[in-house]
Formats: C-alpha cells, sequence, structure tokens
C-alpha cells in the first residue's frame, strides 16, 4: 500500500491590526497616518507594509510631478526635513509636434489641470524610501522582498495575505532551497499594489467591486533616466508633448522632466486602447527622442536608467467600490490617477490617509467594517479633482484632433464641470483590429546614441529573475499564442512588450511562443492588453524583477 503524501507544513504566522500590501505613496501614506493616529489616541496599532521588490522604491516608477498637497496634509513639517523633494517646477511649456515640426501652446492658454505652479519634479522611487523610514521610525514594520501572492479569508471576509514560497523548481515542485511563505494576518488588508495588482484585480473580481462602475483603461508608460551635458540642463523645466509620432488615432504623449544633478527623465504613454495591432510603444518612444525639437537634450548625454508601468487612465466612471470585507483598495490598485493632470501620487497619498482613518475608528469601535472608507474619499478634495477631469481621457476615443477639442472645451471652458460623463470605449483587451486590415509600422534601427534597442534598454533596469523558477507569465490555453494572436494579430505581444519578453521562434521544425520570463519589467501590458486575456501576470519570487534607481 502506498505511502499518502506528507502534509504541507505549517506556514509562519504573523499578526497585525492591519496589514498593507505594496510599499508606494498609498500604502505608505497609510502606514504613517495609523501610527500618527496611534499617537493622537494613545491606543496602539500594529501596523506591517509587505513589499514584492528587493527594496522599496526599486520597482517604483513614474515620471513624476509631485502636487504636495496629499504630503502637505500626511507631513505637515516635510519641507523643514531631509526629503528627497528638492527640484520645484520653474518652467512649463506644451509642444505640439509634427515629424518635423513643433508648436509651443502659449502658457496662458494651459488648461487649469496642466499647470504646475508650486509643484516638484521628484523620483517617485526616492519619496517612496524616506516615507518607508518615516514610517518605520514611528513603529510600522516593513517588508520589502516579500511577494504577497494570495489573500487569506476567514468564512467570507479577507483575513490577511500570504506571502509565495521561494525556491520552487519551474514545474512548481520543491526545490533544494524551498522556503514556505509567511502568512500575515491583520484585521484589516490594504491593498495598495499600484496599477493592475494581482491581488486587487482578485477582489475586485471575488467580490463584485466593479458591478456598478465602467471598465478600467489603461496606458504604457516607458521612461528612460538621462544625465545631460550641462548646457543642455535646466532644472526645474517640464516639457510636455503631444501629436507626432503616434498616429492620430493612439492617445499618448511624451514628458522631458529636469531633476538635479543633470539628469532628465524623459517618457512616453501610449494609450494601451490603440488598434494597430502593428504599432510598437517602445518603438514610438525611439523614434519620439529624435525629433529636432526633442534629439538635442540628449546629445552628449548618457543613459544611466530605464523601465516601463502601466498606468490606470479610467478617471472616476472606472473606480470601483473601494472596500470589501476585511479590506479596502488604495491608489493605482483602485485607480486614482487624474489623467489631464498627469499626476497620481497626491490622490493616492490622500486614498491611504482616508483608508488608515476609516481603520483606525473601526479598530477603536470594535467594528470589524471600514466602509466609511470609501464613502470619505469620495468626498475629498482628491475625489473631486478626479471628477473634474472624468471627460478627458474618453473624449480621445473620437480621435487627437476631436479629443483635443473636446478636453478644451471640458477643462478650460467648462472647467470640469460639464453636466455630462463621456463613457469609454471597448476594453484595452477588445480594441486590436486585424494584422491584415491594419496599417503596417517599420521602425528605424536604433542608433546606440540616442536610440536603443530594448534588450539594451532592459540591461539599464536592474530586472533579476532567478533561473528554473515556476514561469510567472501564466497561458491559460498554449495553443491561443499561435492560433489566435499570431494567426489573427501578427502576435501584438511580441510588440507591446517593453521588454522583449515575448518572441515567436521556430525551434525543432515548429513555431511556438517563446517567453524570456527573466526580462519582465513588471509593467503588467501583457496582462492588459492580450486579446484574449489569456496572459495573467502573477508575483514572481520576492525580491525579483526591477531595481529601479531614482525613477
Amino acid at each position: 500500500m502506498s505511502e499518502s503524501p506528507a502534509p504541507p507544513p505549517q506556514r509562519e504566522a504573523m499578526e497585525f491590526d492591519v496589514v498593507i500590501v505594496g510599499a508606494g505613496p498609498a500604502g505608505l501614506a497609510a502606514a504613517i497616518r495609523l501610527r500618527q493616529l496611534a499617537d493622537e489616541t494613545g491606543r496602539d496599532i500594529s501596523v506591517c507594509v509587505v513589499e514584492k521588490a528587493s527594496e522599496v522604491g526599486a520597482h517604483t516608477l513614474s515620471g513624476a510631478i509631485l502636487d504636495p498637497r496629499g504630503l502637505d496634509e500626511l507631513i505637515p513639517d516635510w519641507r523643514s526635513l531631509d526629503t528627497p523633494v528638492q527640484t520645484q517646477v520653474s518652467e512649463e511649456r506644451l509642444l505640439f509636434l509634427g515629424a518635423r515640426s513643433s508648436f509651443t501652446w502659449p502658457h496662458a492658454l494651459l488648461p487649469p489641470a496642466m499647470r504646475n505652479d508650486g509643484n516638484y519634479i521628484i523620483s517617485l522611487g526616492n519619496l517612496c524610501r524616506w516615507l518607508a523610514g518615516t514610517a518605520e521610525s514611528m513603529g510600522a514594520a516593513v517588508f520589502p522582498g516579500f511577494a504577497a501572492t494570495e489573500l487569506l479569508t476567514d468564512g467570507d471576509r479577507v483575513s490577511g495575505v500570504a506571502t509565495g514560497d521561494m525556491g520552487l523548481a519551474a514545474d512548481g515542485s520543491r526545490g533544494p532551497a524551498w522556503q514556505p511563505g509567511v502568512e500575515l494576518r491583520g484585521t484589516f488588508t490594504l491593498l495598495a499594489e499600484g496599477c493592475r495588482g494581482s491581488l486587487g484585480k482578485q477582489a475586485i473580481r471575488q467580490f463584485g467591486l466593479d458591478r456598478d462602475c465602467e471598465h478600467q483603461t489603461y496606458g504604457l508608460g516607458l521612461k528612460e533616466l538621462w544625465q545631460v551635458a550641462p548646457e543642455r540642463h535646466q532644472p526645474g523645466l517640464v516639457l510636455h508633448s503631444a501629436g507626432w509620432p503616434l498616429p492620430g488615432d493612439t492617445y499618448g504623449g511624451a514628458f522631458l522632466y529636469h531633476l538635479e544633478d543633470r539628469q532628465v527623465a524623459v517618457g512616453f504613454v501610449v494609450g494601451l486602447d490603440y488598434s494597430n495591432p502593428h504599432l510598437s510603444p517602445f518603438g514610438e518612444f525611439q523614434r519620439f527622442k529624435t525629433h529636432p525639437a526633442i534629439r538635442p537634450t540628449f546629445e552628449g548625454g548618457q543613459r544611466i536608467a530605464y523601465g516601463a508601468r502601466a498606468l490606470n487612465e479610467g478617471g472616476p466612471q472606472s473606480l470601483p467600490r473601494l472596500v470589501f470585507p476585511g479590506g479596502a483598495l488604495l491608489g493605482c490598485d483602485a485607480g486614482t490617477l487624474n489623467v489631464p493632470r498627469l499626476k497620481g501620487t497626491h490622490t493616492a497619498i490622500k486614498s491611504g490617509m482616508c483608508a488608515a482613518e476609516a481603520a483606525a475608528r473601526a479598530l477603536a469601535d470594535g467594528t470589524v467594517d471600514c466602509a466609511a472608507y470609501d464613502t470619505e474619499f469620495r468626498a475629498s478634495w482628491a475625489y473631486r479633482e478626479l471628477f473634474r477631469g472624468r471627460n478627458v481621457r474618453p473624449g480621445f476615443r473620437y480621435g487627437r484632433f476631436w479629443g483635443t477639442v473636446l478636453a478644451g472645451i471640458d477643462q478650460i471652458l467648462l472647467r470640469g464641470r460639464a453636466p455630462w460623463t463621456l463613457r469609454h470605449g471597448k476594453p484595452d483587451h477588445a480594441s486590436l483590429e486585424d494584422a491584415a486590415s491594419a496599417r503596417p509600422i517599420t521602425y528605424p534601427k536604433p542608433d546606440g546614441e540616442i536610440t536603443f534597442d530594448r534588450l539594451t534598454n532592459v540591461a539599464f533596469s536592474g530586472t533579476n529573475h532567478e533561473e528554473g523558477q515556476p514561469c510567472h507569465l501564466q497561458l491559460a490555453d498554449s495553443d491561443v499564442p499561435l492560433s489566435v494572436n499570431l494567426a489573427r494579430y501578427d502576435g501584438p505581444e511580441q510588440r507591446y512588450c517593453p521588454a522583449g519578453v515575448y518572441e515567436f521562434v521556430v525551434e525543432q521544425g515548429e513555431r511556438q511562443l517563446r517567453i524570456n520570463a527573466p526580462n519582465c519589467l513588471h509593467c503588467k501590458a501583457c496582462d492588459i492588453k492580450d486579446p484574449t486575456q489569456n496572459i495573467t501576470w502573477v508575483p514572481p519570487q520576492g525580491g525579483e524583477g526591477p531595481r529601479y534607481p531614482n525613477m
């Protein structure tokens, strides 16, 4: 008689009042506010923050321009502290680009939402590192290097999270260095994983949080950090652009932000509702840098970092219910980015503060419901700001020209107070047309000085994944990439991925999809854009992925 398999070992468990997943601005703001409230009330509130990156900030990527309103509320004296917020916006320009021409929009006619008076150009990763240190100094536990992979439940209520096992073999079996995950149990679990968070996605589906809202829509942001020649550097300069090289039916734009130390952040955003399967967001980004109005900034300079990240663009009409039994969605896990303002750090901080205050009251009252968070966030200045910008992104369904006209009417004439709310079109994954009817796009060969290929750029992301572990890019049906994606759409995954993870190869005489998972930047574009939703991104082992410096 065969022996029954040994039962799995008991996972170590740790108990907290509040468990927070994600050490971004929303999660860290929640941790700080909880500890502030503990100090103010004299009632201890135990808080832990679990972060999948090897260190706080290593997976954090944004433009970024900081509206200090959220930080002012969270830490009123931050200006007197040694913060990484140094470079105030000194000048801003909006360029409309043709293939060789450019037109500067008069600053006096900029919509109020796009003005950056009193704002700062920052590295969001460095701000999060500073916020994490602040949270720890106040008594919160911050655990980087642990990927939360499972929602724990007690009946129909979320009771915490479990981190993934370490040291699994490629087939999912236990390798020689296997270590079980850890259970982090809490009265409340706050999900602040960023855009398209894996546990947030699960909670939305499990609890039907999106029943009363529109689907979310996304953009893909690509970013390089450069150190430029001294004569090319203008600290505090903010430059945004629209137009070339994107076609008129594709939403997107670009930015150049001049930080301190001769550093310039250059980024490019493409709406993932684009229709042409031949389009490559990375290829468009590299072409953008060759424009006569843009290229001189980088001549004589050096690219020092690269990364990519999806971002929420749906606005308040795509905001799900923010609370579920035992927890809540914070920041970009919910979708609090303000698209016309091109920023979301301040709204993420506010969402974290609102969630913390609701959770602290519930703990004090001995209740298990933090539903007040949803109500209070929707009554806050952050939601009112999102609501005023709600019609900008969906207006670009009608193309760049009409989208710009509609945005001007909505933001300049009506100041976001239109008596209507525009709807989004198809979900991003359903927007591709057949490759046979789409316009082919040929991208120029990179010059190795201003423009680069994807694999060269990936080397500047610091990304690393241990070989031999289960692939964290999971296919529901291994036949779909060939029978649908390649046959109908010419394999769009080989172009929308900004890291060259997906490629179609011929091996042993047969065409197949190769997944180069070690290249992955955790941007989530594949999870969003795959036309049949056949690809699911799940966290790899904790601590793996990009290692962004100063991004």
